[in-house]
């Protein structure tokens, strides 16, 4: 009897392909593992096998499999059939949705790059014969293809060596080894608890007659701690007493001064033990009863909490109660930045049961992550995770929370598949029979419209933790302040006002520009040229750091011009500001205070995020410039001003969402102010104060905006009451690219009719030397999505078949965002 399996091969095929096992490897052989198959005349792939059977292919003929590369599953049933679902719900292939949830390592190809981890010596190792031959040829040589390992091998299946020498640690393939980065641990001094009373002071003082040096340390101290309520940094005490590290040193031998690490400490010196148990207000008590209660009916529940109201508390007590039924639970955000500060209240709460997965975490990590989630053993309980963390294996998921469920960033936009996190996350959570819940201060308009109609359920959460007060927002006229000559640069009268206070007070301030470089635009004021980038229709980003004009999109950059490429003039001005401009504008007015940035340019690298939030946190940084990157649900104690630099730049984008996302980016950036005692403020300056999303903004009013945006939605034919599919088409060839957009356009609207928009030009019409053009697809409620995929299907075969439009890449957008 003959026996076949379905591979799933990582490429972007639209079906599975078919190979002939025996029948001893169908014994061996489970839906799940990975095979090592040939692939057109000389090609091995590692594909993942999604079924057994006894049917051969009818158009070709089955050829026989490499190798079985493992011992057993790698991939669970539930994958599979998640796989599947993303597949035809996003209409990419399965084999696009496959790169996407295996760590690359798994993956490996002909094509694949070995190298040699650093720090190892085989002879720690016991090596078969081919895996030191493997090693000696990476010693030799750093890099190598997995053909050439063949050919050093002479053999065609090197496949199963390589595999057991990755499980080693001996090799790396396909992947940047990432440095590790060390957290930075600042010294502090403190005195202790015995000392601190003024009678033990003075005994202090008494003791320290005879050591004049020491005596002179411990007055510093004094000193340092009277001017600020900072804690108090071994360097500056030093600094102060013009004294050597020595006579620290004596002074903690003795016991008279304590020293401590601030990293290792960093959540217990706001005076918070570590957390063990939850202390909740009644309005969270409130919030988390009503969510078993839907729980218990299977329904989706959104938790609709404002800033700071501790929706992360609610989240961390039905994480433990899930825990406690012996299931896993995945907690998904929208930013890498925002686990560095998660983690730690994780961890605090659940030990080494806390995983982390991301994509600036090396391959190793990840592949470490996969297996614990595998094995469901004691580590893999609860994973911490962006978008990718849903294509974990998981067996026994009983959880899924998604905080921050608005934001954009849960949408995957390239490659393939582009799927939706948050809505992947819901089918995913229907297939365990699991719970869950999306967190949200500003829900988005589709989520907050399904709870309306009952499609999920809806939980209000209205009071901060504490009952602090919501931040005092005020609107800035700059219009006004142009005109009555009250601005200094970027920065009218106001916010400096409330900037100095705020520094006064010993309190941070953050400021929020959404954009990053010095300036977007440079001109010429005799003849108005900006120089453009060539590959990309945009001006360039003038970036100071650097003295660099540099283009956002495919990373050209060119040395800042002295004059005008166009005219020779040397008037140029820069017109427009990012966050390095506001960044250096703060230094001169503010010189004695140490300012930040968080933006792209700064984060790069798995640990940048980590290395700017513990900065803040530790107040080493007393004002933080950034992008959205600080809008999104960070919890910094001591901020009581935030700054918006300019809300208009937010509201005039062309993009049927603009409006509800500046809503929601000024209102999370609102929330970082004043999260404890005292009531934060937010400054807003606009050249148009009176905007209505300003407006609604400044009074908090989420209802007003849902109500507005859902009638234009309405009457316009946009989500929540149409669902979309855009195309977008890209080549090289301007006019290719025109007629293709043409003929996919009149093909799809014979059908379709009026609900096709387009073709169009998007904002940016070309990107590194390609075109693009966009078709938009407006699906009515009560048409079916099935359907209409499946005549998009044969509209695209038809397309794929001219042989003109074979350059033309079309890429299928199911919900963009």
């Amino acid at each position: 009897m003959s026996y076949f399996i379905d591979v799933i091969l990582p490429l972007p095929l639209d079906k599975r392909f078919t190979y002939s096992i025996e029948a001893q490897e169908a014994r061996h052989l489970q839906e799940g593992m990975r095979v090592a198959v040939p692939f057109g005349k000389s090609k091995i792939y590692s594909g993942v096998v999604a079924a057994i059977h006894e049917n051969p292919p009818e158009v070709y003929e089955a050829k026989p499999i490499s190798q079985i590369l493992d011992e057993a599953p790698l991939v669970t049933a539930h994958q599979l059939k998640f796989w599947k679902w993303i597949a035809d719900y996003y209409m990419c292939s399965e084999g696009d949705v496959l790169r996407a949830a295996l760590p690359g390592a798994f993956l490996l190809e002909s094509e694949s790059i070995v190298q040699l981890l650093k720090e190892v010596s085989p002879e720690d190792h016991e090596l078969s014969d081919e895996e030191y031959m493997v090693v000696e040829a990476l010693q030799r040589q750093s890099v190598l293809k997995i053909q050439e390992v063949s050919q050093v091998l002479e053999k065609k299946n090197v496949l199963p060596v390589l595999n057991s020498l990755v499980e080693k640690e001996l090799i790396a393939l396909n992947q940047e080894i990432y440095e590790q980065y060390k957290p930075k641990k600042i010294r502090y001094v403190r005195l202790p608890s015995k000392f601190s009373a003024e009678a033990g002071m003075h005994t202090l003082l008494d003791e320290l007659e005879k050591a004049p040096k020491q005596r002179e340390i411990v007055l510093n101290f004094f000193s340092l701690k009277a001017q600020s309520s900072k804690p108090v940094k071994a360097k500056n005490l030093l600094k102060k007493s013009n004294s050597s590290a020595a006579i620290l040193k004596s002074l903690l031998d003795k016991g008279f001064l304590e020293e401590y690490y601030l990293e290792t400490d960093r959540f217990n010196y706001t005076g918070d033990s570590p957390e063990t148990k939850l202390n909740f207000s009644e309005h969270q008590q409130q919030a988390l009863e009503e969510i078993k209660t839907y729980f218990q009916k299977d329904e989706v529940c959104l938790l609709h909490g404002i800033t700071s109201s501790g929706k992360t508390e609610i989240y961390i007590r039905l994480i433990q109660e899930t825990l406690e039924k012996g299931r896993q639970a995945l907690y998904l955000l929208p930013e890498i930045a925002l686990t560095a500060q998660l983690i730690q209240r994780l961890q605090n709460y659940f030990g080494e049961q806390v995983l982390i997965y991301h994509s600036k975490y090396s391959m190793n990590e990840r592949v470490e992550v996969y297996r614990h989630v595998l094995e469901n053993d004691n580590k893999g309980k609860v994973v911490i995770g962006a978008r990718s963390a849903i294509f974990l294996p998981f067996s026994n998921l009983g959880l899924i929370v998604i905080d921050e469920e608005h934001e954009g960033t849960f949408k995957q936009f390239d490659p393939a598949p582009r799927y939706h996190a948050r809505d992947a996350a819901v089918v995913l959570a229907n297939f365990f029979k699991s719970n869950i819940i999306l967190g949200s201060a500003t829900p988005s308009l589709e989520s907050y419209f399904n709870a309306q109609h009952n499609k999920y359920s809806l939980v209000e959460l209205n009071r901060r933790y504490g009952n602090v007060l919501l931040p005092e927002i005020e609107i800035v006229d700059i219009k006004k302040k142009h005109k009555k000559k009250q601005m200094t640069g970027h920065f009218s009268d106001r916010l400096l006002e409330e900037i100095k206070e705020a520094l006064k007070e010993e309190e941070q301030v953050i400021l929020f520009q959404n954009r990053r470089g010095f300036s977007p635009i440079l001109e010429c004021n005799t003849c108005g040229h900006s120089p453009q980038c060539p590959n990309c229709d945009v001006s360039l980003t003038f970036h100071h750091h650097n003295n660099q004009l540099r283009c956002h999109y495919c990373g050209y950059h060119i040395a800042m011009q002295q004059k005008c490429m166009a005219c020779g003039s040397p008037d140029i001005t820069t017109k427009g500001f990012g966050t390095e401009q506001i960044e250096t504008e703060l230094k001169s007015l503010f010189p004695d205070h140490k300012t930040g940035r968080m933006d792209q340019d700064t984060t790069r690298g798995k640990y940048g995020y980590e290395k700017i939030i513990n900065a803040f946190e530790q107040q080493e940084i007393d004002i933080l410039v950034g992008t959205q990157m600080l809008t999104k649900g960070l919890d910094f104690r001591h901020v009581s001003l935030v700054g918006i630099m300019n809300a208009d730049n937010l509201l005039n984008f062309p993009d049927f969402r603009a409006h509800e996302r500046s809503f929601q980016l000024m209102l999370q950036v609102a929330g970082r102010a004043g999260r404890t005692k005292k009531r934060g403020k937010v400054l807003i300056q606009s050249y148009n104060p009176y905007h209505q999303i300003i407006q609604q903004v400044s009074t908090n009013d989420y209802a007003g905006m849902y109500k507005d945006q859902l009638e234009e939605r309405y009457n316009y034919k946009y989500p929540p009451y149409y669902r979309l599919i855009r195309f977008t088409l890209k080549s090289r060839d301007f006019s290719k690219t025109n007629d293709a957009a043409d003929w996919l356009a009149k093909s799809l609207s014979n059908i379709f009719r009026e609900n096709i928009l387009g073709p169009e030009f998007p904002p940016i019409a070309r990107i590194r030397n390609e075109y693009y053009k966009n078709i938009l697809l407006k699906i009515p409620q009560q048409q079916s999505l099935g359907k209409t995929k499946t005549v998009v299907h044969k509209i695209m075969t038809s397309f794929r078949a001219i042989g003109a439009f074979r350059s033309i890449k079309v890429v299928l957008n199911v919900d963009p965002v």
